[in-house]
């Protein structure tokens, strides 16, 4: 049979479970365009790279499918790599199929000719530049199995443009044949274990995203040896908010006060799937761990921040799995009473909670009520989309989750403008499942057009945009130190008029009492199959956990000179 490069990189996805790909069509790519048309992938037209390479990530996040971007070379690499850059340091999955320009014509500067493999090494595991037809399907094959193997993250490939316009002899078209090996714990190192938490009287768990596919045996772990459960901000729903055994996001001064005392407690610490980066430490606010047992897939994130105890490179599921029945064969059983500890962390976390509940206003929306009201309202198993900022701590610590892979947000690479474009891939990747978003008027304004994507869709979104006029996280930071908030002022802005341009319904909640009503409306309009913004004029005041933890830690750590000079011109420039 004779095939063209275009066909047979579309037979290639099809094959791995490709459902949809994200990007904007141009002529180093019309023919790829082409062959999508015939395929069973949808291929989605958005209106800027950036958000296609969000929309791949959520794909990838919120499914068992994998994130697809299908984009020009040079301007389309370049637009998408923020998203690029989230999957990689993040560790999800993402393939990026890019056109390329003519490798037969001998001709240079061509439209779009650059060095597309030097500019995405930086930010993917692998890079293939495809130079025959044969080897399009086995390279698009591969490309998969690097993108899912180990940790995770995206791969490049670039198909020249002749490729893809002439067709060859092809002999067969492979099956893919799925065979991921994931790295597993030895039997020694889980002796160790066990006989380390022999000795421990009070461990405690901190599980990130790399243990989101092993929720039911981390729970099962927790409850036999009596242990409190923190998360990463990325790892949140990894374990469920509502367990009696859970603490809160982030470990160490950034946590919340049962965080806090569970950290106090404990003697001994097992850490699965986290990289005890500088977001959950809270710019490393966090002592070193006792009896630290740190269990990851990527080997290289052992010993980078805290000394382990126990360094186990496998999957986070059979690393628990293999634990398990090690206690169990033991006849291991905590001396601990989880009622006890149950009590207490429920009773520290209610108490928290209230903080935020000192009296409903009418002039502007409380945080507390407002997570209140959303909780109640919105779907059990809702996918709540996060952006970055100030919002993002608010909802890690007033919005339980227990759903794995229902709470996504940007983490390590943290961009800004993440979460319209990604609530899109998660409602294409959901169909019928409720999909709601927080986002900050900063970030809402980086990626808002991208709403018309979704309302060409008929994708019924819940946008809720946290309105206070400025960049809310960057501008606290300044305040604290600087007592001047210096371009973090945003320009005004008509968010009913974003909603009319982008095809989107359009609610405001501007004071506690509204709250009720509003989310209502919100809600009954989506279900018309439109996408809704709903503008919520939110109070910052209070500050959350991180916020405050952050600022202590980063001023303990200042030298003593610079310390003083420091406060000394906060001082100064309130007086």
């Amino acid at each position: 049979m004779k095939k063209n490069g275009a066909q047979l990189a579309v037979y290639a996805l099809e094959q791995i479970g490709v459902k949809f790909t994200f990007g904007i069509p141009g002529t180093h790519t019309t023919e790829l365009y082409d062959a999508l048309e015939d395929s069973t992938i949808t291929p989605v037209l958005v209106t800027h790279e950036a958000g296609a390479s969000f929309m791949a990530d959520a794909v990838s996040r919120t499914s068992d499918s994998i994130g697809c971007i299908t984009i020009v070379p040079a301007a389309g690499l370049t637009q998408a790599m923020s998203g690029i850059g989230e999957a990689f340091l993040d560790g999800i999955p993402m393939l990026v199929i890019a056109g390329g320009t003519r490798t037969d014509s001998g001709k240079s500067y061509q439209l779009h000719q650059f060095d597309q493999m030097a500019l995405a090494k930086p930010i993917t595991k692998a890079q293939f530049q495809v130079l025959k037809h044969e080897d399009i399907i086995p390279t698009i094959f591969k490309a998969y199995e690097i993108a899912n193997s180990g940790e995770p993250g995206p791969v490049f490939i670039e198909l020249p443009v002749n490729l893809q316009l002439f067709s060859e002899k092809v002999n067969d078209l492979p099956t893919f044949q799925k065979n991921l090996q994931k790295p597993k714990p030895t039997d020694d190192q889980i002796t160790e274990v066990v006989n380390l938490l022999k000795a421990s009287k009070s461990p405690m768990m901190f599980v990130g995203w790399g243990a989101m596919d092993a929720q039911s045996e981390v729970i099962e772990l927790a409850e036999l040896i009596g242990a409190p459960v923190a998360t990463t901000l990325q790892g949140k729903s990894a374990f469920p908010n509502s367990h009696p055994l859970y603490t809160s996001v982030g470990v160490g001064a950034s946590s919340k006060p049962s965080g806090q005392w569970a950290l106090k407690q404990h003697d001994m610490m097992i850490a699965i799937g986290t990289r005890f980066g500088e977001i959950a430490t809270g710019s490393y606010g966090l002592d070193q761990p006792k009896n630290l047992v740190h269990i990851d897939i990527n080997s290289d994130v052992f010993d980078k921040n805290f000394q382990t105890s126990i360094a186990i490179e496998s999957d986070a599921k059979q690393a628990v799995s293999a634990l398990l029945a090690a206690l169990k064969k033991e006849n291991y059983s905590s001396s601990r009473s989880i009622d006890e500890i149950g009590d207490k962390l429920k009773s520290e976390n209610e108490k928290y909670f209230n903080t935020w509940l000192k009296g409903e206003k009418s002039e502007i929306v409380s945080p507390g009520y407002f997570f209140k009201e959303m909780k109640s309202q919105l779907d059990e198993d809702v996918r709540l989309v996060i952006d970055d900022g100030k919002h993002t701590f608010l909802a890690s610590e007033l919005f339980p989750v227990d759903i794995p892979r229902h709470f996504i947000s940007p983490t390590d690479f943290n961009c800004m403008g993440y979460s319209i474009p990604a609530a899109i891939g998660t409602q294409l990747a959901n169909p019928g499942k409720q999909v709601a978003t927080i986002v900050g008027d900063g970030a809402f304004l980086m990626t808002c057009m991208e709403i018309t994507t979704a309302a060409d869709h008929q994708l019924p979104i819940l946008y809720f945009v946290f309105n206070d006029g400025e960049l809310g996280q960057i501008s606290q930071f300044q305040k604290i130190p600087l007592n001047r908030n210096t371009c973090s002022v945003l320009g005004s802005v008509d968010f009913e008029g974003v909603a009319k341009a982008t095809g989107a319904e359009y609610v405001k909640i501007e004071n506690d009492h509204q709250i009720k009503d509003k989310i209502e409306e919100a809600i009954k309009l989506s279900k018309k199959g439109v996408p809704v913004i709903t503008e919520v004029i939110i109070d910052y005041s209070q500050k959350t956990m991180l916020t405050k933890g952050v600022v202590k830690v980063n001023l303990r750590r200042f030298p003593f000179k610079e310390k003083v000079r420091f406060i000394s011109r906060a001082l100064k420039r309130r007086l």
